[in-house]
């Protein structure tokens, strides 16, 4: 048993390395909106509200993507909870702007309704489980403040699997367009169906085993 568990620990780590390791590098990329270098994809160049809300959408998804990672090392929010207080709200306030941003650039895509009401509905989704996440700590709740940010981390995550999906449409000759519309819904939705297995398949009990000392955060 004791052999398992070690396993089982040692893979959680692989799977919180490659997450923290691949959301900084696209945090990092993601970052040049803010300073205009780098090549803008012309579906985004297209929006018609690109500036200034697409350095405000990569300014706060960026940073969520950079620190949310942190958020879930136990001994972080055990040996230092003023720490993980701090970048929890960073990562909130990340989350707000970013999904609010979103909403504003869904109504000016290029591509279409479909696609605008994907990215729309994700905006939405971000803004509610970061809020709830809040909403829950704040009360004292920390069991269901930290399973709000799981589904909240997952929907950051869509950043990500974003852009692994749009080489994908390339490498297997999927029309543009006909892709963008589908991967809109398609970057979020199953990540929240993850979120909610992972959350389902293990106790409160087990998930939580390192609460934060205090009742707020």
């Amino acid at each position: 048993m004791k052999m398992v568990h070690v396993s089982r620990s040692r893979l959680g780590l692989l799977v919180w390395a490659s997450t923290a390791t691949i959301s900084t590098v696209v945090a990092l990329v993601s970052y040049r909106y803010l300073v205009g270098q780098g090549p803008v994809p012309p579906n985004i160049a297209a929006n018609r509200h690109f500036d200034p809300w697409i350095a405000v959408h990569a300014a706060g998804a960026a940073t969520a993507l950079l620190l949310g990672p942190w958020q879930f090392r136990p001994r972080l929010r055990v040996r230092w909870p003023f720490l993980h207080k701090c970048i929890g709200r960073i990562y909130a306030l990340g989350c707000a702007s970013g999904g609010l941003a979103a909403l504003v650039l869904a109504t000016g895509l290029s591509s279409g309704p479909v696609a605008g009401a994907g990215f729309a509905a994700l905006g939405l989704a971000w803004l509610i489980t970061t809020g709830l996440a809040v909403r829950e700590v704040l009360a004292g709740r920390i069991a269901p403040h930290r399973r709000w940010m799981i589904r909240s981390f997952a929907l950051t995550l869509s950043a990500v699997t974003l852009r692994i999906y749009l080489p994908l449409s390339d490498v297997f000759n999927v029309e543009f367009l006909t892709a963008y519309r589908t991967i809109a819904w398609a970057c979020w939705l199953p990540n929240l169906l993850l979120a909610e297995l992972f959350l389902w398949r293990r106790p409160t009990s087990v998930l939580f085993a390192h609460p934060v000392t205090t009742s707020k955060e």
